[in-house]
């Protein structure tokens, strides 16, 4: 906590994780590409779903990297060095269970995944050999999200950039490999991403070393304290409950946008990868609001908590009003390079001004987040979301039938608005809670 809290600091903490999710794409379009030189349509749909569904299940547990992040960076700002090696362990041993768990349950999973999302036998039959190979990797894929956590709270940043350059990496070669060298087709693609979830997990343990060094990370009485459980789990449930929200928001928004026809849902999809950009761009910033945010609260530091919110939010309203302006200069260039499909292109130019306002009217909510995860005051972001869920669902009922897809599009600015507001009206409780 000796180390000044300064502008150099935010970005040192932010840009890796900028770039680290920059990878995430590339990879996701070269998984589409290999499997595409089969000539087939069926093996990218199969891979398209398959991978969809996993990371369904496997975003079930993103909580563990936001709780993680969270309770370890109050105990590094606390002093509690012992606490921080068990945080590790917890982590670990969470997300290995939780892997094990999935692929216990993988036979009903899947079934219900196609009940939910039917596709011809062919893609059906291609998706559940693809998902059957990667199901094997699932416990390196959660236990992967509490090593995120944990290198976040001690603002190791590079260290998952590092992770995640490698595990795209040998993923991509892999692909190359298995799928146009040795023609494993799909089953290529299933098994490029077994391998390198397994090798990021022993990567990233690798990166943790120095606390197996030590003999905390294996005091059991410390890692298996009820009452340290205990919050845990309330932390989580609260993050899973207000993640499963906002991703209902998010899945009734396309629900309600396929009624306008196949074009206006095209264009839908595609105005959202700006959202996605958008995310992107302020994880790093709200990822170092965890950080710094917990240390201070951890320290029991009221002024450096208030720094802490202040500078990362400062970074993230920049990032954000240059994408808006960036949208509003070249977002129609994006959407032609996106598709060539006429009425598509001229549809989603429609609705850009949306993608324009989102960066500006969503930062708050964004950028609190991170404020709240870092002080673990997931009570208050799950009650705050039930609001904003509920006055979403109210906007969309009052505008949509009005407005068709611009009441739907200003129903979901409407969301981030909400989610803004309220947890800033909890925001001085949250400083209160340093002391």
């Amino acid at each position: 906590m000796a180390e000044d809290l300064t502008h150099g600091r935010v970005l040192k903490i932010a840009f890796p994780i900028v770039i680290s999710n920059a990878t995430v794409p590339i990879l996701g379009a070269v998984d589409t590409g290999v499997v595409g030189q089969m000539g087939l349509a069926a093996p990218i749909g199969a891979v398209g779903i398959g991978a969809i569904v996993l990371s369904g299940l496997y975003w079930l547990f993103g909580f563990l990297r936001m709780g993680t992040a969270g309770l370890t960076a109050q105990a590094q700002g606390a002093g509690e060095t012992g606490e921080v090696s068990a945080m590790l362990s917890r982590s670990l041993m969470i997300g290995v269970v939780a892997g094990f768990v999935l692929m216990l349950l993988q036979v009903p999973l899947f079934w219900g995944a196609f009940q939910l999302s039917p596709a011809s036998p062919e893609v059906e039959k291609l998706a559940r050999d693809y998902m059957s190979i990667r199901i094997f990797s699932a416990p390196a894929a959660i236990a992967i999200y509490g090593i995120t956590g944990w290198l976040i709270a001690l603002e190791r940043t590079r260290a998952v950039l590092v992770i995640q350059i490698w595990m795209n990496g040998l993923n991509i070669l892999l692909d190359l490999f298995f799928v146009l060298q040795l023609g494993w087709g799909v089953e290529g693609v299933a098994f490029a991403t077994f391998l390198a979830e397994w090798s990021g997990l022993g990567l990233g343990v690798w990166l943790c070393r120095d606390i197996f060094r030590t003999p905390a990370w294996k005091d059991w009485p410390r890692v298996f304290d009820r009452l340290r459980l205990t919050r845990m789990a309330a932390v989580n449930s609260d993050i899973m409950l207000r993640s499963i929200l906002l991703e209902a928001a998010f899945i009734s928004f396309l629900f309600y946008g396929a009624d306008f026809g196949d074009v206006t849902l095209a264009a839908n999809q595609i105005l959202l990868q700006f959202l996605h950009i958008t995310a992107f761009a302020l994880d790093g910033f709200a990822f170092a609001a965890e950080a710094l945010v917990g240390q201070a609260l951890g320290a029991r530091d009221r002024p450096r908590l208030r720094r802490s919110a202040y500078l990362t939010s400062f970074w993230g309203v920049i990032v954000t009003f240059s994408l808006a302006v960036c949208f509003a200069l070249f977002g129609g260039t994006i959407i032609d390079i996106m598709t060539t499909a006429p009425d598509v292109q001229a549809e989603a130019r429609s609705y850009l001004i949306y993608m324009v306002a989102a960066p500006i009217v969503g930062v708050s909510a964004w950028m609190l987040d991170g404020i709240f995860i870092g002080a673990t005051r997931t009570r208050d972001m799950r009650n705050m979301m039930a609001i904003s869920f509920a006055i979403y669902c109210a906007t969309l009922a009052v505008l949509m039938p009005v407005f068709g897809n611009d009441g739907l599009w200003l129903s979901l600015l409407v969301l981030f608005i909400a989610r803004g507001i309220t947890l800033g009206l909890r925001y001085p409780a949250l400083e209160a809670q340093a002391g």
